[in-house]
């Protein structure tokens, strides 16, 4: 039998974000986000903004599962798992309605006091991410987003409203959530918070947006470290893993290529303090020309992070010789099918090994502390008539992965914490779903916003409530 391995004081959880649970989305002065204008989807047609809300369109973030009121009784059953840890993300338009304002919104403030206050009860640690997706929609439209250099010292003044409010409640902070996603097409509309037609979703445009958040970050980092130096700041990657799908030297170097463009630059900018040096031919050949400014590289130099998290769903294999039979359905981030692996009820190859896979080679290249920060299985659950929710689908999915941080622990990487997404449904962010459930608690909402709201603990939830007591050494 296996003995698997993790440090005494483990941090075991559970991620969520705030447009994805809280609901509420114009109560008490809050402002809308970018995802407020994004409407629902499903497997089989995508989520879309609108410029305007308009008139019969679903929005589900609106309500998503009204954490705004469940909070409660959500961090209470997260207590009854046994939560180390808790990943949320304060709502910047929660915050500052329209992104702009000089003064912040009290009742805003006030509500994370509550949530804090919650956590603190049951002495669960809150890791708090500054910006998920959460950009001012005030922000999109009159600057048009992270692509305005003007954004970074309106991000600046949220951060430091929140980090000296907090300061004595919360430890742990993240940046940005998956701020490497700018990287891809699909950043614009989640990271880069610009509602942009396809014509103006260009490399140019959301390189410099990726440059604008990356120097956001580090000043944040150091603005944190001076409110108190106890601050733990991270950054928060969405590491794409790809496989070459063969052993054609032209595979092996386009999936290098991808690993260092798509997960290494906001890596090393945040870790090292610096772009690292492929970067330069990649804007050569690809025509972005960045604007940065004379403060710039002494800005990111001076605000390195302290630990490095990222998100790990699953992995894809890469192609130069590309063979329609071979393209990869359901996955945000294309490229082939692995041969080797199964796929979740969405598409994405469920690739466990491929976790230790990225904890070896993400320590081995920053030294600096890890932690798993998002990972997860979207199904589809049943309700039985007694209500009970049996899944031992995502507890598969867990103990496999779990096995393989242990391996990776054993391995010699520094560790320090896993939070799953989510640990409690939520509005999915790729397709807008309820439908497709990540959690260990179910909540009685539907994909047109129908049901109670209730919360049923699924069988997973004692699963995984054995697997924190036993500090991840008994996975059956």
């Amino acid at each position: 039998m296996s003995v698997y391995q993790f440090p005494k004081n483990f941090l075991w959880g559970g991620a969520t974000a705030a447009n994805q649970i809280e609901g509420a989305w114009n109560v008490d002065g809050k402002g809308p986000s970018v995802m407020d204008y994004m409407a629902g989807g499903n497997r089989t047609t995508p989520r879309h903004v609108t410029p305007e809300l308009e008139p019969g369109t679903f929005y589900p973030n609106h309500e998503a599962i009204d954490f705004f009121h469940y909070y409660k009784e959500d961090i209470a059953l997260f207590a009854e798992m046994g939560f180390k840890v808790f990943r949320l993300s304060i709502a910047w338009s929660r915050i500052f309605p329209h992104g702009d304002e000089t003064e912040p919104n009290p009742a805003g403030l006030a509500f994370y006091d509550r949530v804090f206050d919650e956590l603190r009860k049951y002495k669960i640690e809150p890791l708090v991410t500054l910006s998920h997706y959460e950009l001012p929609m005030g922000l999109c439209k009159d600057y048009g987003g992270w692509q305005n250099r003007k954004v970074i010292d309106f991000f600046l003044r949220y951060a430091d409203t929140v980090m000296h409010r907090y300061r004595d409640q919360v430890k742990y902070w993240i940046t940005f959530n998956e701020i490497n996603c700018l990287t891809t097409d699909f950043g614009a509309y989640f990271g880069g918070g610009m509602v942009l037609t396809p014509e103006q979703n260009t490399e140019q445009i959301r390189f410099q947006a990726l440059h604008h958040q990356l120097v956001a970050s580090a000043k944040a980092v150091k603005l944190g470290h001076a409110i108190n130096p106890d601050f733990k700041i991270g950054c928060m990657i969405c590491y794409m893993t790809a496989y070459p799908l063969t052993c054609s030297p032209e595979d092996v170097l386009l999936s290098q290529e991808f690993d260092q463009i798509h997960n290494g630059i906001a890596g090393d900018v945040q870790v090292r303090g610096a772009y690292p040096a492929f970067t330069e031919r990649f804007f050569r050949e690809h025509h972005v020309h960045l604007k940065v400014m004379p403060d710039d590289k002494k800005s990111l130099a001076e605000g390195t992070v302290d630990y490095y998290t990222f998100s790990y769903y699953s992995s894809v294999c890469l192609t130069a010789h590309p063979d329609p039979s071979f393209q990869n359905q359901g996955n945000m981030m294309g490229g082939c099918k692995n041969p080797y692996l199964k796929s979740s009820q969405w598409g994405w190859q469920i690739d466990p090994q491929g976790l230790r896979w990225v904890l070896n080679h993400l320590y081995d290249r920053y030294r600096i502390p890890l932690m798993v920060v998002e990972n997860g299985i979207g199904a589809l659950d049943t309700v039985e008539p007694d209500g009970s929710i049996h899944d031992p689908y995502r507890v598969e999915y867990y103990r496999r992965h779990i096995e393989q941080m242990s391996e990776a622990v054993k391995d010699g990487v520094d560790l320090i914490g896993y939070t799953t997404w989510g640990p409690i449904d939520l509005v999915s962010a790729s397709t807008g779903e309820m439908a497709k459930r990540y959690g260990f608690i179910y909540v009685d909402k539907r994909d047109d916003g129908s049901g109670n709201g209730a919360r049923s603990r699924k069988d997973s939830f004692y699963w995984y409530k054995k697997v924190i007591a036993s500090n991840g050494t008994d996975l059956q």
